[in-house]
C-alpha cells in the first residue's frame, strides 16, 4: 500500500495549522540579536541566535521581525530604559508569536520586550569580566600607580574628528591658571566592531613612547550606550589595567560605568571632565609647591636668625678673647722689649770697653808713639823698609824721627845675619 504524499505547500500548510492549533499564541524568548536591519517601510528584520556558553558557537537560529508600528514603540521604550539602541549583539527577552508561512517558512514575530533583562545581562557580563580580572590579580594595578606631581604630558587616545577631543584640548589650553599641557593624539576608532582592536593598537603605540608622557587619556564624546560595548571588553580592560602609565577615562556617559572605568586609574564622566581633573591635579601640585616654598622660606629665616645670633655671640666672645690675647701679647712684648734693651745696653758697654782697649792699643803701637820712644822709621819709595835687604847702595831713603825727616843716600849695606826665608 502506497503511503499518502503531499506537495510542499500542502505539508507547509499542515505545519502551519499544527503550530497554530497546538502552540500558545505567544512565548517569552531569551536570545541574542543578530543582523538587525530596518527597511524603508519601517519594519525591522533580524535573526535570533543562541550560542554555546563555553565556545560561543551558534547552536540555534531563528528568523524574526517586528512590524513598523510595533518597532517604533518598542525601540523608543528600549532605548529610554537601557540607554542603548536596539541593535545586534544584545541579549534580549522578547515576547514573540510563532509563525510559519508556506512560502517564507518559520519566523518569530516580536510583540513586546523586557529592557531590564538586557540591562541585567550587560551587568552580568561586566561582573564576569571584573571577576576574571580580579582573579588574575590585575584589576587594581593601574589604580595603584602614583599620578606624577607634574602631570602635563598627556597621550590622548580618541577619534581626531570627535567633538569631545576638541573640547578636551580647548579646556586644557584655556585653563585659568595658565598651566602648560603637552598633548599628543593617538587616533583610534571609538565605536563599532573595530573599536576594541583600534584602541588596543593605540595603547601599544603609546607604550613605545611611554617615557615621553605622564598619563594617558582615553576619551570620546556622547553617543548611544550600545557604542560602549567595546569598553566592557576583557582584552581592552587587561591592557589598560597593566599599562605602565596612569590611565584616565572619559567616554561620555554618566550613568554607565564600564569595565574600562573600573580598571582605569581615574574615571571622569566626559572629556571635559578629564581635562578638569588634570587641571585640578596641577593646581593641587602648584598649591603644594607654594606651601613648600613658604615653609622653606620660614625655615630659612629661622635658621638665618639662629645663625645670626650665634655669629653675634661668637663675635663678642672672639672680641673678648682677642682683647685678652692682645693685652697678654702687649705685656709680653713690653717685657721682651725691656729685656732686649737691657741686653743691648750690656752689649754696647762691652763693645765700648773693647773699642777703648783697641784704641789704647792702637795708640800704643802707632808710628807716632813709636817715634816718641826714640825709634825711627825708614821709607823707600813710599813704603816702609822692614829689612836691610830691601835697600841697596845708591837708594834714596827717608828716615823719620820724632821731630823730623832726614833724607839720605845709602853708601853701603852691612848685614849682620842671614836674610829670613818664608
Amino acid at each position: 500500500m502506497t503511503e499518502e504524499s503531499f506537495s510542499l505547500s500542502e505539508l507547509n500548510r499542515r505545519v502551519k495549522d499544527a503550530i497554530r492549533d497546538h502552540l500558545p499564541e505567544t512565548y517569552w524568548l531569551r536570545a541574542e540579536t543578530s543582523d538587525v536591519r530596518r527597511n524603508q517601510n519601517g519594519h525591522c528584520y533580524l535573526e535570533f541566535v543562541e550560542k554555546d556558553a563555553e565556545k560561543q558557537h551558534i547552536v540555534a537560529k531563528a528568523r524574526g521581525m517586528i512590524w513598523s508600528n510595533v518597532f517604533q514603540m518598542l525601540s523608543v521604550y528600549f532605548e529610554t530604559e537601557t540607554g542603548q539602541t536596539f541593535t545586534s549583539g544584545l541579549n534580549v527577552l522578547v515576547r514573540v508569536s510563532v509563525d510559519f508561512h508556506e512560502l517564507y517558512g518559520f519566523s518569530l514575530n516580536v510583540i513586546d520586550i523586557e529592557p531590564s533583562f538586557t540591562l541585567g545581562e550587560i551587568a552580568r557580563n561586566r561582573q564576569q569580566v571584573l571577576r576574571q580580572l580580579e582573579e588574575e590579580g590585575v584589576l587594581t594595578l593601574n589604580r595603584e600607580l602614583e599620578m606624577p606631581e607634574l602631570t602635563h604630558r598627556i597621550a590622548v587616545i580618541s577619534s581626531p574628528s570627535a567633538a569631545g577631543y576638541g573640547d578636551f584640548c580647548d579646556q586644557l589650553a584655556r585653563n585659568s591658571q595658565g598651566f602648560i599641557f603637552y598633548t599628543k593624539l593617538f587616533p583610534a576608532i571609538m565605536q563599532g566592531e573595530r573599536s576594541e582592536s583600534s584602541i588596543i593598537a593605540a595603547l601599544e603605540q603609546v607604550y613605545h613612547y611611554s617615557d615621553h608622557f605622564d598619563a594617558v587619556a582615553i576619551i570620546r564624546g556622547g553617543g548611544a550606550t550600545s557604542d560602549l560595548n567595546c569598553f566592557d571588553s576583557y582584552l581592552l580592560a587587561v591592557n589598560v589595567a597593566q599599562f605602565p602609565l596612569p590611565v584616565v577615562s572619559g567616554i561620555g556617559h554618566e550613568r554607565d560605568v564600564t569595565v574600562l572605568d573600573h580598571v582605569a586609574h581615574t574615571r571622569a564622566k566626559t572629556p571635559t571632565a578629564v581635562a578638569e581633573f588634570l587641571i585640578d591635579h596641577m593646581s593641587i601640585t602648584a598649591t603644594e609647591l607654594e606651601d613648600l616654598q613658604e615653609r622653606l622660606l620660614r625655615e630659612t629665616r629661622s635658621v638665618l636668625q639662629e645663625e645670626s645670633s650665634e655669629i653675634r655671640l661668637l663675635a663678642k666672645e672672639t672680641l673678648h678673647l682677642s682683647t685678652l690675647l692682645l693685652q697678654k701679647e702687649e705685656a709680653q712684648t713690653q717685657q721682651l722689649s725691656e729685656t732686649m734693651r737691657h741686653l743691648l745696653k750690656q752689649q754696647l758697654q762691652q763693645q765700648r770697653h773693647q773699642v777703648e782697649s783697641m784704641e789704647q792699643y792702637v795708640r800704643m803701637v802707632s808710628p807716632a808713639n813709636v817715634l816718641k820712644r826714640g825709634y825711627t822709621l825708614t821709607i823707600k819709595n813710599g813704603s816702609i823698609v822692614t829689612s836691610l835687604h830691601a835697600i841697596a847702595p845708591g837708594d834714596v831713603i827717608e828716615t823719620h824721627f820724632r821731630d823730623g825727616i832726614a833724607t839720605s843716600e845709602v853708601r853701603g849695606v852691612n848685614s849682620s845675619r842671614e836674610p829670613e826665608t818664608n
